[in-house]
C-alpha cells in the first residue's frame, strides 16, 4: 500500500521558515505511481480539529491554500523523487500544529478531509513568539 513519511518539522521563531517533505513510497506500476495523485498538506493543533493548508495537482499545475496562509506558503512537488514540499515562510504562533501530508486518488486538488485516501503520521512544527 501507499505510505507516506513527513520530515522537516521542528521549533522556529516567529517570522522564521521551515521546509516540510513528504516521501511516498508504495505501488509503482505506471496507473497507480506518485504522478498518479494528488497531494495536500494539513495541520491540527491541539484541541482544534483538522484543517486544509494547502493541496496540489497530480502534475503541479494546480495548487490551492487556505487564506491563513496564502503568500506565506508554498506547495510543489517533484515527481522524480516523490516527494511534495511545503515551504513555509513568515511562521507565526498560530502556524504550531501537527502537520500531515496527505494523497488523494484524485488527480484534481482537493481541499478536504475525506478527499484523502492516505495519509502520514504527521511532524510538528512549533513557533515561539
Amino acid at each position: 500500500q501507499v505510505k507516506l513519511v513527513e520530515s522537516g518539522g521542528g521549533l522556529v521563531q516567529a517570522g522564521g521558515s521551515l521546509r516540510l517533505s513528504c516521501a511516498f513510497s508504495g505501488r509503482t506500476f505506471s496507473s497507480y505511481s506518485f504522478s498518479s495523485y494528488s497531494m495536500g498538506w494539513f495541520r491540527q493543533a491541539p484541541g482544534k480539529e483538522r484543517e486544509f493548508v494547502a493541496a496540489i495537482s497530480w502534475n503541479g499545475g494546480s495548487t490551492s491554500y487556505a487564506d491563513s496562509v496564502k503568500g506565506r506558503f508554498t506547495i510543489s512537488r517533484d515527481n522524480a523523487k516523490n516527494t511534495v514540499y511545503l515551504q513555509m515562510d513568515s511562521l507565526k504562533p498560530e502556524d504550531t500544529a501537527v502537520y500531515y501530508c496527505a494523497a488523494s486518488e484524485y488527480t484534481i486538488v482537493i481541499t478536504y478531509t475525506e478527499g484523502y485516501n492516505y495519509w502520514g503520521q504527521g511532524t510538528q512544527v512549533t513557533v515561539s513568539s
